[in-house]
């Protein structure tokens, strides 16, 4: 009797860990946010992963439902869908009229339409465990696919040989989730849970190696480029943002700003700044040696 539920309380316990890890990952974006509704405009945001988030969350949602022991999947994917839906309402209200219909055509089609085709088909061509197994892999597949948006990031630490655009507490939170819901879904003996947080985790032991590798490299530039942005800042000019993504090892997205500029022209706004330091240095030996 105790070794039969041993596992269901280690089970509910990575699980409640993963519901506090996975509520903070879904907390990512609201500086975007209080971005957008401080300047009234989504600038250059995209509502495209916060759609994909909120589909994944409502297929995850829909297979917890058929599990009817995963509780814990319930309560994360029903407080991320309404944290998503918040999040594109915002988007909506704020974005340009191209944004703002591209938006509501992406949410019919994915998050009413695909859905919808996968609820009846589900629901009305399979039956029992057949159902569940199907809708399972369906979102280990739709987990997968979303894992690939944060490799770009990696190749960009490698090419640019600094970690600006990988904060470290992003990394640690992805494995340690990662970690939460692969350990949950080993004690729920379910492999779908379980698969894509090998992943998961694997991406964010990558990322911390990269981080602990290159933590140093790029630091003038960027110290450098701080002291531009607060030049900006002064003159009225707008920051530039880079957009991270950050994924939920069960198959969500968000984005992470991050206000600075593009690692290359970081480059170019160095060399750049160098030059005329250089040059005024030059005018003022000049002007000094100058008859007066």
């Amino acid at each position: 009797m105790t070794t039969n539920n041993h596992p269901s309380s280690l089970a509910f316990t990575f699980g409640i860990l993963g519901n506090v890890i996975s509520f903070l990952v879904y907390l990512a974006p609201l500086p975007t946010f209080y971005r957008i509704f401080k300047k009234k405009t989504t600038e250059g945001f995209q509502s495209l992963p916060y759609l994909v988030a909120l589909f994944s969350c409502m297929l995850w949602l829909y297979y917890a439902f058929l599990k009817t022991d995963a509780v814990l999947l319930i309560t994360i994917n029903s407080v991320g869908c309404v944290i998503e839906i918040i999040y594109i309402t915002i988007f909506i209200i704020y974005a340009t009229n191209d944004a703002r219909k591209l938006t509501v055509k992406l949410f019919a089609g994915m998050n009413m339409g695909l859905f919808g085709v996968i609820l009846f088909v589900t629901h009305f061509a399979l039956n029992g465990i057949l159902r569940v197994q199907v809708l399972g892999w369906i979102c280990v597949s739709i987990s997968v696919t979303v894992f690939a948006a944060p490799l770009s990031i990696v190749a960009q630490v490698i090419r640019t040989k600094s970690v600006q655009f990988m904060p470290f507490n992003l990394s640690f939170f992805l494995t340690l989730s990662a970690v939460m819901w692969f350990a949950y879904g080993i004690f729920l003996r379910d492999i779908c849970i379980a698969l894509p947080n090998v992943l998961g985790f694997a991406l964010g032991v990558l990322q911390m190696l990269l981080y602990a590798i290159y933590r140093n490299g790029g630091g003038d530039v960027v110290v450098k480029t701080q002291e531009k942005d607060k030049e900006k800042d002064q003159k009225g000019l707008d920051l530039g943002i880079k957009n991270i993504l950050v994924v939920n090892p069960l198959g969500g997205c968000e984005v992470f700003p991050i206000p600075i500029v593009d690692a290359a022209k970081c480059v170019n706004v160095v060399v750049n700044d160098d030059v005329n330091d250089q040059q005024l240095q030059q005018d003022q030996k000049n002007h000094h040696k100058s008859p007066v």
